[in-house]
């Protein structure tokens, strides 16, 4: 099949969807299948089976792209078309699929609601559309044929298919090398934005002196981060990917308190090195991180935090094993199975595992 993977968020860009469409891509093409992405332009030279749609600054969210318009007829005839989010490229695929009559899917990555009192000025404003912005993507996804999440955390009032966006478990496995040999070292990697609660991985280490902390990543709230750390934190720029699974190896612990997440793919990806992970207690992690990988605590809790740390610290984990039901292979079978499932009119015969 040729599938077109219509996105918002893309190269250069790093993001989690970033990552995943970059993997799908490369699964589905090492089965046979041929693989577009449509994406807001930039500052990144596109390669084969990557279209570009003229974009303006985002005024609300800096680092990412505000698409405008490009025609469907200027794109390759799809036999699926995927949209990866709400916005107007992903409009765009839903012309698509509509003006050529083929299937179309939907994957719910983000809680867009989350980020407006990051994006938007006004404080009222934002509060009103966090209300009243589920009920309208709600409206927007039941246009599509069938909509996918990686988790039950979706908030949306339609029916949809749980289909985790996976880890590459071939990638994400323990190294041999280490970055931090002889001291304790508590580690976080993403997007150092509002939704991720940072400011509560500052508390935490200040209350563990004795450990270092080492962030690593960009975005709005880097300087306020850097102008409140303790002297314990050190704030790194984003690795380059072939990096990762080195910091995730080297590191004894990752911490996240984010609640906005709808897998928590980074902590997965430290489960798969080997690396037990402290979550706020909170969707998705609610389902993803439990005694076998890591611990939990209440959000808001930095008393709790701290003493998760110190016992997962303390106790040993098959965190790689409690993961392998989010491995990318089993995520792309399943793919397989709805996309065929859609192109041959079966799909409500469907079922993935």
């Amino acid at each position: 099949m040729r599938v077109g993977f219509f996105t918002d968020s893309y190269f250069p860009e790093i993001d989690g969807v970033t990552y995943t469409l970059q993997l799908w891509c490369d699964r589905l093409s090492e089965r046979g299948h041929e693989t577009d992405i449509i994406y807001p332009d930039g500052d990144y030279e596109p390669g084969e089976g990557e279209h570009p749609v003229p974009s303006l600054p985002n005024p609300f969210y800096p680092g990412y792209r505000a698409p405008t318009y490009r025609r469907p007829s200027t794109l390759p005839d799809l036999d699926l078309v995927h949209c990866h989010g709400p916005g107007p490229v992903g409009w765009l695929g839903l012309r698509y699929a509509q003006k050529y009559d083929v299937p179309l899917v939907y994957t719910h990555h983000t809680p867009i609601e989350e980020y407006f009192h990051q994006g938007l000025p006004w404080e009222r404003l934002a509060s009103a559309l966090q209300k009243r912005y589920p009920a309208i993507e709600s409206k927007y996804m039941q246009l599509f044929d069938v909509v996918t999440a990686s988790t039950s955390r979706i908030n949306r009032d339609v029916d949809h298919v749980q289909l985790p966006v996976g880890v590459n478990m071939e990638f994400f496995q323990p190294t041999e090398q280490r970055w931090y040999e002889d001291e304790t070292v508590i580690g976080y990697s993403g997007r150092l934005s509002s939704e991720k609660n940072l400011a509560e991985v500052l508390e935490v280490a200040r209350e563990l002196p004795e450990y270092q902390f080492v962030i690593v990543g960009e975005g709005p709230r880097r300087e306020a981060l850097r102008a409140n750390k303790p002297d314990n934190v050190t704030l790194r720029d984003f690795l380059p990917r072939e990096e990762l699974p080195i910091f995730y190896s080297s590191i004894d612990v990752f911490i996240t308190a984010s609640t906005a997440d709808t897998l928590g793919l980074s902590t997965l990806e430290a489960n798969a090195c080997g690396t037990p992970v402290v979550a706020a207690d909170a969707p998705p992690f609610d389902r993803t991180i439990g005694v076998n990988n890591g611990r939990r605590y209440e959000p808001g809790n930095v008393e709790a935090a701290t003493q998760a740390v110190e016992e997962c610290l303390r106790t040993d984990r098959d965190t790689r094993g409690a993961v392998e039901q989010y491995s990318v292979d089993r995520t792309i079978d399943q793919l397989e199975t709805l996309y065929e499932g859609l192109r041959d009119g079966r799909v409500e015969e469907v079922e993935l595992d």
